[in-house]
Order: C-alpha cells, then structure tokens, then sequence
C-alpha cells in the first residue's frame, strides 16, 4: 500500500460554529428555510443547499403558503426513491410558530402506500380527482403518470422535483422532457431542490430558456456548516493505493470513528468482483466476529482492544436480511442514539437522503459515477451532532500500474479524483463576490479587511464572517452586462468550474503538460481557451461580452480557491491555522486568499488567468502517489495527445486577433513566449481549416 493514514488531506476546512444556520426565527424556519420563504410567490424556483439544510420543510413552508394564498390546487412531491419519501411525513409546523401543520394522507405517500388496483398511477389519476392537496411519489410514478394523463391534467397544480440533478435537459431523460413541457404550457409552479445543481454526466439539467425562467435561492456548504454548533472541520482526502484495498483498509479505517463504507462498484477495476468476499474481509480485518444481533440484523465484531463493534451490512444480496438492517437504521427511536450503531457498509445505498447524524467518516473506495455522487456523499457525514467536531470523506483509488493493461481506466480514475477535489475546494469555499477595481470606492459595509500590514486601499480583498462571503476587487475584470450572466456569475459558478474540473482533456492538459510536469502548455490555454469554450456551449444565448465576464469570474473563483489553498496548507502539506485551542475560527482558507491578495498587492485579471488552476492538484497528487507512478500517468497521457480540433482553432484564432489589436503586430510562431506561439500556432490551423471547408457559412 502506499496509504499513509497520517497524511495531510487533500482539502482540510475549519468553521466558525456561529449557530446562524441552526437558529429558527419565529415561523420556525432555520436560515436557508427563510431565505426561500422570502420567494414563495415565485412561479419556478430553484432550491440549491446542501445535505441536511432543511430543503424538505422549507418545500412544506412554500408548497402551504402556495395552496392557501396563490391559488394552487394541489401539490405534488416528487423524489428519486422511495427512502427519501419519509423526507417529507407530517409535521406539526405549528408547534415552532408556522400557521399551518404538513400532513399528507397515508393514501398519497405513495413512496409508502401500495397503491390503488393497477398500481399507482392509478394512484396519481385518483388524487388529480380528488379534494386532497398533497401528493408523494417518485420519479418513476410520476414520469408513468404524465405519460398516461397527459401536461394538461396537472394544470394549476406545484411541482416540487426533489434531488433536482437526475433532471437533464438531454431529450433521452424522460423526466427533463416532461418538465420542459410544464415550462413551455406554463400553466403550473415548480419548486426544484437539489444539493449539487450539476451532473456527472456534465449534461445540462435545464436547457438555457428554460433555466432563464427560474429565481434561485442558493445556500452553500460553507454557509451550512459554518452555522453548525458542533461540527468545526471537515477534511477531504484522495488516497492511492496498490494491490487489493481490502489488505490493508486499517490504514485509512479508524475502528473508533462512525463510519460509512461504499465498496466499489462490482464493474469498477478496484472491485475484487465478489462483494460479499469483500464486506467479509473488512469485517475481518476489523476482529473477531461475534455473531449477529437478532433485533437488528448488525453485525457484531470484537476488536482488538475489547470493544464491540455494530456494523450494518447492506450489501448482503438477501432482501429480507438487508430489508432488516436497513429499517434498523431508520428506526426513529434510534435516531438521537449515538451507540446505535458504528459502521455502515453499503455499496448502492445509503447515499442520497440517508440521514445518520453521527457519520464522522464517509470512506469510498473507487472513484463513483460522477462528482454530483461524491457531494451526495460527503453530506453523509456533514450533519451537526453533539460531540462531532470533526468529519472527514475519503476516497480511496488504485494507483496505476506500469504493469496494467488498463492504463487509460487507471489514468481516467486518477484525473476523476482530482477533478473532485477541485470541485470541493471551490464548493467548501466562502462565496466570492467580484468587482472592478475601483479607486474611489472604499471597504464594503460588513466585511472585515484584517490581517497583519494589511492595506484596503492597495489590495481590496474583506470577508464577511455572518454571510460567508469574500468581496474582492480585481483590476480590469469584465463586468455581466445583462440579468442572465448577472445571475450566473453570482449564483452558477460552482456549475461552471464544475464542467471545466470534469472535462478529461482540460485536466490532462492542465496536470500533466504544464510547466510543474515539465511541459510546455501555458495557463492561458486552459482559463481563456478551454474555459471560454465551455462557457460558449454552457451559455450559447449570452453575447460575447457577458460570455468573457463568466469565464472571468469562474477562473477568478476558481484559482483564488487553489492558491488560498496551497497557502493554507503549506508548501510541506501542513495547515497554517486550526486547532481545537485556536480562539479564532475563520479558515486557513479565508487567510490564504488574504496572503495571496497581499503578496502580490494587486490583483488583475491578466495575473489569474496566468496561474494554472490545477497547480495545487498536482502537488496533491505527487505527495499521494509515487514518483513511478505519475510518470507513467503522464506518459500514457503524452501518447494519446492530438493536434488542434477545428473549435479550438477557431478560439486560438479570435485570441490572435485580440493580440493583432493590442500589439500591432500578428503572434509570431518562434516567439519566445510559449502562449504567443499557441496563438500562431492556432491561428495558422484555423486558416487551414477554414481552406478546407471544416466551417459552415
């Protein structure tokens, strides 16, 4: 193995534990709760907060409010697997001010109802009919639904489309489809929630105009977590490993932590293919297993030093067996009860809407299905809970071998991993609010502008501790010239950098052809060319102007993330600040920013889109894999390079002609600056292309 347990993690962030997201107001809605109450007249809007915000009772606050004062006959919930249906059983929303209570008839959870004769479709039709006001089901039932009766027979009704990220505007996904349908009759209100507003697939969930017509109510993690009174740091960790995980899981597995285990994927490479083989092994290495608990169906294993362990298995291919653990663990009674249980071990489930309050280790081995996983993930073991101070997620990866047939899996995996821990970087982060710089205008109202020798006036960076939010001035940044590009750079740039981190290509590039690898690949190629691509394809009906605005504010977020934390880790791996002793509890990230913006006095635009966004990554990566390794990485990568696509010849092209105007003068190809000679280089293929006929028009 090349584990070391005592590693630093890739992502370490420590909170203020303010309370501000735990406190309810008189209605009794917690922050996030009020904040979409505040647009419950909206027709479509879109709920994005993570795990365990509250966003089913702030769906109940909205969807009562809508039935008694907006005219609406019915409200229909719709979640991705039943489990999640008991998200949303009654509650006496009175008893904590609210002027009304949620119930719903047991008949219309059908996440919990059998379902009338001919199923429950039939079950969707009857409450259509009926004087009832509240509907559960999943998405299936109500895909099958629409199908049978049809856009109209759900007019004047809301919608309310739960883990709203299975949605793709791709025309195959059904759902998609259907609620592209909805927005064009335009005769119902959609309340969308979701927790990752982004998809593994790298699809867009809503098509453009569609998404155009929804007003957003965003709640971060760090918000989330920032306002917890208990939990005070979350760690993100990659390993690699060789040979088989389950050897030596001990290395990353703390007995004494609550656990939940995913075992990859039976069809990943990091599958032993035999699962229960697996789930054996683990309990194995563990200790001496003691039989099984006859109440709960938990495994129980004495471990070295004498304690007890409860470990739930639901993996186990026997229904009944995996039936019984699983309602053993949503066993309402048990909820508050710590000891209930130690370790999960699950592969398919207990992901999303799984509720365990004391998880302190979410432990993955093989790199999932998407990012939108890994977050979902992650929020299992970010829930508050009395004496949790501290939880971690940890993904374990296979290293590729030098020795492997399957070196573009092995490399593919690895890009995967880091690709997520950029993302959380950018996630777990403050809120970044961008604006020109101003000479005349002075510290923003709010926001706290200390740090040792440091001067507002030469580098105008403050943070905000109550809203989580940076206000940074960045000389010559563009500024979104309408309300669409207004709203993305302020509410979308999370999806952004989150299509730019899973593009295969662009982290190639950036991880393995730039000057830290040794290669010959300039910044400028990944935050102008490739990120101006993907905005282009993101956001097709914004002008040139409002395009270049985004790209600037998502590379801006995204590197400003990067190099506060390197600062904040350090170049040996160790964190600057933290400490259970440490008075004050602002992140080392949010010093890190300040250091950066301070080092280099003032920032601009040119200066960020000159530093290479997966920087920090690669130092990650070298620190987590061998030096054998990574060569080969990078060499299997070398050899599958390809020359320039007709598109991105085309961008090098429209750059070239920037610099024509700026200098006078046309790129040289043997100019000395590698980037100048890219421009050349692409401007030379785009003349060529164009003689060829490759463009229409």
């Amino acid at each position: 193995m090349t584990i070391d347990k005592n590693n630093i993690p890739s992502v370490s962030v420590s909170y203020a534990r303010n309370g501000n997201s735990t406190k309810s107001n008189a209605l009794g809605m917690r922050a996030m709760q009020e904040r979409a109450y505040e647009k419950r007249g909206e027709q479509y809007l879109l709920i994005k907060s993570p795990p365990a915000s509250g966003k089913s009772r702030a769906l109940m606050f909205i969807a009562l409010d809508k039935l008694a004062n907006q005219g609406v006959k019915q409200a229909i919930i719709v979640v991705p697997e039943k489990s999640i249906g008991s998200s949303f059983a009654d509650e006496p929303l009175s008893k904590y001010g609210f002027w009304a209570d949620w119930t719903v008839q047991p008949k219309w959870n059908l996440c919990n109802a059998p379902g009338e004769d001919g199923g429950k479709v039939n079950s969707v039709g009857s409450f259509l009919v009926s004087d009832d006001t509240v509907l559960v089901c999943t998405h299936a039932t109500f895909r099958f639904a629409v199908e049978r009766f049809g856009i109209e027979a759900f007019d004047n009704r809301l919608i309310a489309v739960d883990e709203f990220h299975h949605v793709s505007a791709n025309p195959d996904n059904v759902l998609g489809k259907h609620l592209g349908e909805f927005i064009a009759r335009d005769k119902v209100h959609i309340v969308a929630m979701t927790g990752s507003y982004f998809r593994g697939d790298a699809e867009a969930v809503l098509a453009p105009g569609d998404e155009a017509k929804f007003d957003t109510v965003t709640y971060t993690y760090y918000e989330q977590l920032n306002g917890y009174e208990h939990l005070k740091q979350l760690d993100i960790g990659y390993f690699f490993y060789s040979g088989s995980y389950t050897d030596d899981i001990l290395a990353v597995l703390n007995p004494a932590e609550k656990t939940i285990i995913h075992i990859p994927n039976v069809n990943s490479r990091e599958s032993t293919k035999d699962k229960i083989r697996e789930v054996e092994h683990i309990i194995e290495e563990l200790g001496d297993w003691q039989g099984t608990d006859p109440a709960t169906g938990f495994q129980l294993v004495k471990t070295a030093d004498g304690k007890i362990l409860r470990i739930a298995d639901l993996v186990d291919d026997d229904a009944a067996k995996r039936d019984r653990v699983s309602a053993a663990l949503k066993d309402p009674a048990q909820k508050n009860n710590r000891e209930h249980v130690d370790i999960i071990i699950a592969l398919g489930m207990a992901k999303e809407g799984f509720d365990w309050i004391w998880c302190e280790h979410a432990l993955t081995v093989g790199y999932r299905a998407s990012l939108t996983e890994i977050v979902q993930i992650i929020g299992r073991a970010t829930r508050d809970a009395p004496g949790k101070a501290r939880a971690r997620f940890t993904n374990l990866i296979a290293e590729p071998d030098a020795s492997e047939s399957a070196v573009a899996e092995a490399v593919n995996d690895t890009l995967k991993a880091i690709a997520a821990s950029l993302l959380m970087e950018q996630v777990l982060a403050p809120r970044f609010n961008f604006t020109p710089k101003n000479p005349q205008s002075g510290p923003a109202p709010g926001f706290d502008y200390g740090g040792e020798g440091y001067k507002p006036d030469q580098c105008n960076v403050g943070f905000n501790e109550q809203t989580g939010q940076f206000q940074i001035e960045i000389k010559g940044l563009a500024e979104p010239k309408s309300k669409e590009a207004t709203r993305i750079c302020k509410e979308d740039l999370n999806e952004v950098i989150a299509t730019f981190v899973q593009d295969k290509r662009t982290i190639e590039r950036g991880l393995f052809e730039g000057d830290h690898a040794g290669g010959d690949l300039v910044a400028e190629e990944l935050t102008q060319l490739r990120m101006g691509r993907i905005i282009k394809d993101k956001y097709p009906e914004l002008d040139d102007e409002d395009q270049e605005a985004v790209r600037q504010h998502a590379i801006a977020a995204l590197n400003l993330t990067q190099q506060a934390a390197r600062i904040a880790m350090g170049d040996e791996g160790k964190q600057a600040k933290g400490g259970d002793d440490e008075p004050s509890a602002n992140t080392a990230l949010i010093d890190g920013v300040r250091k950066f913006a301070m080092d280099v006095r003032e920032l601009d635009i040119d200066l960020i889109d000159r530093i290479n966004p997966f920087q920090q990554a690669y130092a990650i990566l070298a620190k987590t894999m061998s030096e054998a390794s990574l060569k080969q990485v990078a060499a299997a990568i070398a050899g599958k390079r390809t020359s320039f696509t007709p598109d991105e010849a085309k961008d090098y092209a429209v750059r070239a002609a920037r610099f024509i105007k700026e200098r006078q003068r046309p790129p040289s190809i043997t100019a000395a600056d590698a980037y100048e000679r890219k421009l050349a280089e692409g401007a030379a293929a785009f003349m060529r292309y164009k003689k060829e006929g490759r463009y229409d028009g």
